[in-house]
């Protein structure tokens, strides 16, 4: 049997960061466990290259949702990272905190050290953003963050003039004093390649003799002495085998396979367990549930003026981009799809911003799973606007189909479930409305692509909505972090309810979604249990 002080499941964007800080010191035995390859590929290290990975069953586990009710049973494509690094290695790199307020809910619902004067020193340390250390933002940190601005499309300008015809403000930056207004993203890019979690944190940390990485490593079990986790099991060519952990066992598998393996472990509601014929080892009914996820909804517009489209479509331009790339590490390769976007409220009255809105300057037709869209743009200058409301109240849930560990979970995800969402969805598209009838973006737009709303009414925009809404690939919450053993699964230091020697670490521990992408939210994450696992924090 291998042994181990620590025990990290999951190579993700939590997962990473706990391994490297833990093994940093030298005097801990650290083991980290990731299912899917290495990182060290080139469509990975691309950053468009995430086209390819969108439907790769190599580093993408490809869940499905089951049928969606709200959506008149349709069913909601879940793409994971399933590779070192997680979802930051396919992910589109948009680098966004969320707000202030968002990590003071977490502090307000029980969560001491949580709060956004906890939390941004975390940032900071974590960073190392393109602009140099500020009081925003960290200077050497091992995760670099870009701040593209004349190498994006000319289009995002128009965009932006749009938004201000609107009154909205222009912000260079969304994680800064305020996240109001609309400006371009900040990406984890450097030097034209991915920033990832695994090249921030792992690639650094390979070559320590207390570190040891495995891949293509699914950890099937963990192992209970009492209610004390002491190992794992995991699977490995088509062999079984164990590793025991002296300290801690962390789980960083992500929003769905943290839960799934805690359910397969027998942590988890005692009954659905032994349904299953699994035995409960703590009876924690909150183990998959308050499921939560972003959802978008937009409308794609022929352009009178070139996009990407006309840039990356034809293969000649496929070609003189990746030529570009390969020569310089420049070009459209080098960057994100989602360039720009913003945060607005969508009524009067409300405190801050509630709908993230998304500008990019290129289209393609939603494709089945099998295909890959992003590499291959619609034939026709076109772009893309869409919104996504910032902290949804819908909850769903997730559950084990079987014992089987290579079973998939039963992903219930309960979108558009409250009016709350629903307003927020509706508002938001009756935003979009608004935008394409400013001046400018009369003149950018040639004509609407179907499918449009039937009208501008709340029923016809929700059914636009309910028709057509995708996700916005952020599941949080189904290990949910709380004081109350009853609803929560982990306390605030992150140990699961009832055990000793287990803790998670990822974006299941979220209480409730932040405001905007949730791959920052994950990473310092990762950096918060590292302290708490060390005693600093």
């Amino acid at each position: 049997m291998e042994s181990y002080d620590y025990i990290v499941v999951g190579g993700g964007s939590a997962g990473c960061v706990v391994a490297a800080r833990l093994s940093a010191s030298g005097r801990h035995r650290v083991l980290l466990l990731e299912a899917g390859p290495d990182d060290r590929r080139f469509w990975i290290q691309v950053p468009v290259g995430y086209g390819k990975s969108f439907y790769d069953r190599r580093v993408n586990w490809m869940y499905m949702t089951e049928p969606v009710a709200e959506f008149g049973g349709r069913r909601s494509y879940w793409p994971r990272g399933k590779v070192l690094g997680g979802s930051s290695s396919i992910n589109a790199m948009v680098y966004i905190r969320g707000q202030a307020e968002d990590y003071e809910d977490w502090r307000s619902a029980g969560n001491p050290g949580w709060g956004w004067d906890d939390i941004l020193p975390l940032y900071r340390r974590m960073e190392s953003h393109a602009w140099g250390e500020s009081v925003w933002h960290g200077g050497d940190g091992p995760l670099h963050v870009r701040a593209p601005s004349t190498e994006l499309h000319p289009v995002c300008q128009d965009f932006l003039a749009a938004c201000e015809e609107l009154g909205l403000p222009r912000n260079q930056d969304f994680n800064g004093a305020s996240q109001d207004g609309a400006g371009t993203y900040h990406i984890t890019v450097r030097d034209g390649m991915r920033m990832s979690a695994a090249r921030a944190y792992l690639w650094p940390a390979r070559r320590r003799p207390n570190l040891r990485i495995v891949t293509g490593a699914e950890t099937t079990r963990i192992l209970f002495e009492g209610r004390r986790a002491v190992g794992v099991e995991y699977r490995q060519g088509g062999r079984d085998r164990t590793a025991r952990a002296a300290a801690e066992v962390i789980l960083s598998a992500g929003s769905v396979n943290s839960p799934k393996l805690l359910l397969l472990s027998g942590v988890g509601p005692a009954a659905d367990l032994r349904s299953l014929g699994i035995d409960p080892v703590a009876d924690l009914p909150g183990v998959g549930g308050n499921l939560q996820d972003h959802l978008d909804v937009g409308m794609i517009y022929r352009s009178t003026v070139p996009t990407l489209n006309d840039q990356l479509h034809p293969w000649w331009g496929k070609l003189w981009a990746g030529f570009k790339y390969l020569a310089a590490r420049r070009g459209p390769l080098a960057l994100s799809l989602n360039q720009a976007g913003g945060f607005v409220r969508s009524r009067p009255g409300l405190s801050r911003p509630n709908i993230q809105v998304y500008f990019c300057p290129l289209s393609y037709l939603k494709a089945p799973p099998g295909t890959r869209p992003l590499m291959n743009p619609d034939p026709y200058s076109a772009f893309n606007l869409s919104v996504s409301p910032c902290r949804p109240t819908s909850r769903g849930h997730l559950r084990l189909r079987s014992a089987d560990p290579g079973d998939a979970p039963e992903i219930r995800p309960g979108y558009l479930a409250t009016d709350h969402d629903i307003r927020d969805t509706v508002e938001g598209l009756r935003f979009l409305r608004r935008l394409a009838d400013t001046p400018t973006m009369r003149r950018l737009i040639a004509a609407e692509i179907d499918p449009v709303p039937a009208g501008d009414d709340d029923d016809s925009l929700l059914a636009f909505a309910r028709a057509n809404a995708v996700t916005v690939y952020h599941p949080v919450g189904t290990c949910r972090m709380g004081p109350d053993a009853a609803t929560c699964v982990v306390d605030p230091a992150l140990r699961v309810h009832g055990i000793e020697g287990l803790r998670v670490a990822d974006a299941s521990i979220f209480p409730t979604l932040t405001s905007g992408n949730t791959n920052a939210p994950s990473i310092v994450t990762g950096e918060k249990a590292s302290d708490l696992i060390l005693g600093r924090g």
